[in-house]
């Protein structure tokens, strides 16, 4: 479970930092600043979870419990719906801008990947 997660967070890395590079050679010049803001806010979201899911795959090495690994989940569906949903905003706008409604189940993912690695590290005694 922890080499999967691992796994994962570092190619959702790579990708992060090849769609950011994406994003300020190519896309600037296809797409409107709006829709810039947009993938450059998909990509930075991605970064900051593609941390989270590391660490507490680490964490969950040293202290084996379901709630990190839900944890780890829950970022994982985050970076996907949210990101995911984001992205497609991007090259979608404005005729398909009801994608948008989606993104806040990927937020609602994020806050519980927190709050579950919160509890997780409660209930490990790492308060």
């Amino acid at each position: 479970m922890l080499r999967g997660f691992l796994r994962v967070a570092v190619l959702l890395g790579a990708l992060a930092v090849i769609l950011g590079a994406f994003a300020s050679h190519v896309l600037k010049d296809m797409l409107s600043e709006k829709s810039i803001a947009i993938f450059e806010t998909a990509v930075r979201y991605q970064f900051y979870h593609v941390f989270a899911l590391m660490l507490t795959a680490i964490l969950y090495k040293e202290n084996p419990s379901s709630k990190l690994i839900w944890s780890c989940r829950l970022f994982l569906s985050g970076i996907f719906i949210f990101s995911g949903s984001l992205y497609l905003l991007a090259f979608l706008l404005p005729d398909f801008s009801f994608i948008g409604a989606i993104t806040p189940i990927g937020g609602t993912c994020f806050i519980l990947g927190w709050l579950m690695l919160f509890w997780g590290l409660l209930k490990q005694g790492l308060n």
